[in-house]
């Protein structure tokens, strides 16, 4: 299967239109056309209808395995080039909002860097294409237990740090005076909605939904009633906003680790291992 025919497919199927496909990619309207028809005649079946542009069930099930199969050829395409290349003078950090700590803030030379800030589940996919050097992500986990990370190419991954979680109350909440809380005692509670910075809790009854990776206006929304909030508890200590009530139960910690390439040198290599010093969380 030819990846570029792929591409020209995912980039149609996304966004509805073989013409926008074509500006986007830089191709002519009929190249774009002969491409999804080279790849319908080498899969033997239609993989879009036309009016309107929409992927049919064989053309969805190829969209599933996409999207992982050119990421696999960008990491394979960006860690040929890592061997290949001088070690670069500057490095690109992609790191999730709440990876942003003690232990990163320490570690940062002074020049040199470029930091990333990014939803977890984009970092990952970052350092496997090669978009950036090094990343940082976090998330719930049982004590020294690794995240559960999707796999999008062969990384190593270094355990970094792991926190005690709290949950953030508002000021009258019936639970604000306790000394700790059991996520079980507010199964009736509402959470704020938070994909790109909030720590998930699938089971949890939504409120309103935050798109974006303000820690401040996170923790407002929730010092002003508008949902709980899981957080580690240094953050949720430092709001300044809301009550700050430790996690008892389930028995969880908030996890940071580091994700680097198979091949790492120079100034990237420097500052992987000033991060992962003295950690005793390396899985």
């Amino acid at each position: 299967m030819d990846p570029h025919l792929l591409r020209t497919f995912v980039a149609v199927a996304r966004l509805s239109s073989f013409s926008a496909a074509a500006r986007e990619l830089g191709y002519t309207q009929s190249a774009v056309s002969q491409h999804i028809a080279a790849l319908e005649a080498d899969l033997r079946t239609e993989l879009l209808t036309r009016r309107p542009v929409a992927p049919t069930p064989a053309g969805a099930r190829l969209l599933e395995h996409a999207g992982p199969l050119l990421l696999r050829l960008d990491a394979a395409r960006a860690d040929v080039l890592r061997l290949a290349a001088a070690p670069p003078g500057r490095i690109t950090l992609a790191a999730s909002p709440l990876a942003v700590g003690p232990r990163l803030l320490a570690a940062l030379p002074a020049t040199g860097v470029t930091l990333r800030v990014m939803p977890p589940d984009a970092v990952p996919a970052a350092v496997a294409a090669g978009d950036c050097d090094l990343g940082l992500v976090d998330g719930p986990a049982a004590p020294s237990d690794p995240l559960r990370l999707p796999d999008v190419a062969p990384l190593r991954v270094t355990g970094v740090g792991e926190e005690e979680l709290a949950v953030l109350l508002p000021a009258g909440h019936p639970f604000a005076g306790r000394g700790a809380v059991r996520l079980d005692d507010l199964a009736d509670a509402r959470w704020l909605d938070a994909p790109d910075v909030g720590l998930p809790l699938t089971a949890a009854r939504r409120a309103l939904r935050y798109e974006g990776t303000d820690l401040r206006a996170l923790c407002a929304l929730a010092a002003a009633g508008h949902g709980l909030v899981l957080l580690p508890r240094r953050v949720a200590e430092a709001a300044g906003a809301g009550v700050c009530v430790p996690l008892a139960a389930p028995r969880l910690v908030h996890r940071t680790e580091l994700l680097a390439p198979a091949t790492l040198s120079g100034a990237a290599a420097a500052l992987a291992a000033r991060l992962a010093a003295g950690s005793p969380y390396d899985s």
